[in-house]
């Protein structure tokens, strides 16, 4: 792991490297909290690479943003952010995927990924699984904290994180604004 990691916007020739990543990270993460008769499917690679094939080619999916992370050429990790569902949410961007192989956990490969698809202004919402320990401590230092929303999807419990951007200064460089119409500090 001497090479340094190399992050770049993904190509439709990615989508193969991508749902091996992708089922690869599945895998390691989720044994004991998805089913093993999902991660185990003979199916599920090609199924993952239909997904990713469609998520790189097709308009719909065109406005998502979409990367991968390399080391030596080979695909390590892989990210992907877009519109929330449904669009009246309550922020900007949903990261939507964020996955990288364990022997590359801790390396800053996935903050790399995170910023290469989420802006440091963007409010943004994900769902992430629980259990996992791990993930959720990676989305904490980087800004996220659960909102008290749980869903259960195809059998994994999930909670959601959100983090909003940082508080712009007041035009005058106040860190404070006054409003004078709500007689409060905001």
């Amino acid at each position: 792991m001497d090479s340094p990691v190399r992050v770049r916007r993904a190509r439709l020739d990615d989508a193969a490297e991508m749902a091996r990543v992708n089922v690869r990270s599945w895998r390691e993460t989720y044994r004991g909290v998805m089913t093993d008769r999902v991660l185990d499917d003979p199916g599920l690679p090609t199924a993952r690479e239909r997904f990713w094939t469609a998520i790189l080619s097709e308009e719909r999916f065109r406005a998502n943003r979409v990367a991968v992370a390399e080391r030596d050429g080979v695909v390590i990790g892989i990210a992907m952010a877009g519109a929330p569902e449904p669009a009246r949410a309550g922020w900007d961007t949903h990261l939507f995927v964020l996955y990288v192989v364990a022997a590359e956990h801790g390396t800053g490969t996935g903050a790399a990924l995170l910023d290469a698809v989420v802006g440091p202004q963007e409010s943004v919402a994900l769902w992430v699984a629980d259990p996992n320990p791990r993930a959720q401590a990676f989305y904490r230092k980087h800004g996220f904290v659960p909102d008290g929303t749980v869903q259960v999807d195809d059998g994994v419990r999930e909670i959601r994180m959100v983090r909003m951007p940082p508080a712009l200064p007041a035009p005058d460089g106040r860190d404070w604004y006054d409003d004078p119409s709500s007689g409060q500090s905001t």
